[in-house]
């Protein structure tokens, strides 16, 4: 959505706490941009203005430590940890005291994060070429004001011309990311 986690509307703070709720039981949570900054402000991280202004596909690139390895398996080998995604966010999330970044990029250092089994990304792995001809529609209003536009604000034309270069590559990272989630979903079951 286009709302920020810290804007005073009613739904925010009982979406944290069932999300916390959620946590305690060892229920995976997953969230994708607001999703993603709602799991953060839920575990006690802090959600503020990204330094840039992402819209369009960026490059984000692996972490080096457990919960990488553990998120991300054979995929880091087929990449080399590197990566394309489509992004739309201008905010981003702190990574909470017991969560490990997974992704960053030189924009906005913290792209997602992993405590357990719960996932929290600010990119949008989940897009389709449709959902991208469907988010352009707002793109004057999120752009207004940025002149010249920054190297991380494409326009509506080339992100919808580079969607078929990159949305395979991006499937696969979503793919593997959905089955280690899923996993965890398994694991409540017994």
């Amino acid at each position: 959505g286009p709302m920020s986690v810290n804007d005073p509307l009613p739904w925010i703070a009982a979406l944290c706490a069932l999300i916390r709720d959620a946590v305690r039981q060892n229920l995976p949570v997953i969230g994708h941009c607001l999703g993603g900054q709602l799991l953060s402000k839920a575990l006690g991280g802090d959600v503020t203005r990204s330094p840039y202004k992402e819209i369009g596909w960026g490059r984000i690139r692996a972490e080096s430590n457990d919960a990488a390895r553990r998120w991300l398996g054979d995929w880091l080998g087929q990449t080399g940890g590197l990566t394309e995604v489509f992004q739309w966010h201008g905010e981003t999330f702190g990574i909470p005291a017991s969560a490990q970044r997974l992704f960053s990029n030189e924009f906005c250092a913290n792209q997602m994060f992993a405590q357990g089994p719960h996932l929290a990304m600010q990119c949008h792995v989940e897009v389709s070429t449709e959902m991208i001809a469907a988010w352009c529609a707002a793109w004057s209003d999120e752009v207004a004001g940025l002149s010249p536009l920054p190297p991380t604000v494409q326009t509506e034309q080339q992100m919808l011309a580079d969607a078929p270069a990159r949305l395979d590559a991006m499937r696969r990272l979503a793919d593997q990311l959905y089955s280690v989630w899923i996993g965890g979903l398994a694991r409540t079951g017994d």
